[in-house]
């Protein structure tokens, strides 16, 4: 396993990757992307366990299904800078013919993607249904999710939780990215969410909050612990306060930058502010 600075070099990187990336084309998510770059981080080099290579069936390994799939550019910079697919393929985020659509997609064949993301409110029901098969075919591993806190708008969500819940879906860890940002606005003024974590409580998960989710160390903690909760009758919830843009002084404390591309002079700022660490692609 990493130590904890060459985790937080990745961090750094991956803030470069994620930038580079939506500037290149005037195109794509940064904000949600930045804010959960230490979860990417702990989550694929510290947390789960998993196989040499790559296959869709995802069998003996931990594997991870992203709902709010319009932050791919963190996504896919972690599976890069993972070895599931050379990191010069990065250049190719968002142009024509790319296995790096907007929105992760399978039938480019991109390894380390097991389901098309994007249609929000729809990732709860893949990841739980994945965690059913789990049990199934005999396999103790784990099944984790990532949703935004303005997907939880979405009814399917909680249609999905109630099932998990009333069928012990004990193998899945299932967090909420509580950013309080979405396209339109802050989700209390679009329309409010309120106590997540005690909505997920009396629907009947087992939850757990971290209150720093762009802290390193916070985040590497939570997961673990929501490990350890596991195979105890009920699903696991982790609810991930984080700032959208985090750790680019102009995308934080705001909703503008859900989807929108850095001009040059902003590239450079930001740049400035997250220097290279592991080496650019």
């Amino acid at each position: 396993m990493p130590n904890t600075q060459e985790l937080q070099d990745l961090v750094v990187q991956v803030r470069r990757d994620i930038l580079r990336m939506v500037h290149k084309v005037n195109s794509g998510h940064p904000g949600g992307s930045l804010g959960c770059t230490e979860f990417f981080v702990a989550l694929y080099n510290e947390v789960m366990e998993l196989k040499d290579g790559f296959d869709m069936d995802g069998i003996g390994e931990d594997i991870f299904f992203l709902s709010n799939g319009h932050i791919s550019p963190v996504f896919y910079s972690v599976l890069a800078r993972r070895g599931y697919f050379p990191i010069e393929e990065l250049n190719t985020f968002r142009l024509i013919d790319s296995r790096l659509q907007g929105h992760p997609t399978t039938h480019e064949g991109l390894p380390g993607v097991r389901v098309a993301s994007g249609s929000l409110g729809q990732g709860m029901s893949v990841a739980i249904g994945a965690a059913l098969a789990k049990k199934l075919n005999g396999d103790d591993h784990l099944v984790f999710s990532l949703h935004g806190d303005g997907e939880l708008q979405e009814g399917q969500n909680w249609e999905a939780i109630m099932y998990a819940a009333g069928n012990k879906v004990d193998n899945l860890i299932s967090t909420v990215d509580r950013n309080g940002q979405q396209i339109d606005g802050a989700t209390e003024d679009v329309l409010p969410i309120g106590d997540v974590a005690e909505k997920f409580r009396v629907f009947g998960w087992d939850v757990l909050e971290i209150e720093n989710g762009n802290d390193l160390e916070q985040v590497v903690a939570g997961l673990k612990e929501a490990k350890s909760r596991t195979g105890k009758g009920k699903p696991v919830c982790i609810v991930m306060t984080t700032e959208m843009g985090n750790g680019v002084d102009f995308m934080m404390h705001t909703h503008a930058w859900h989807g929108k591309a850095p001009s040059d002079e902003q590239l450079a700022n930001a740049l400035e502010q997250n220097p290279e660490t592991l080496g650019d692609y």
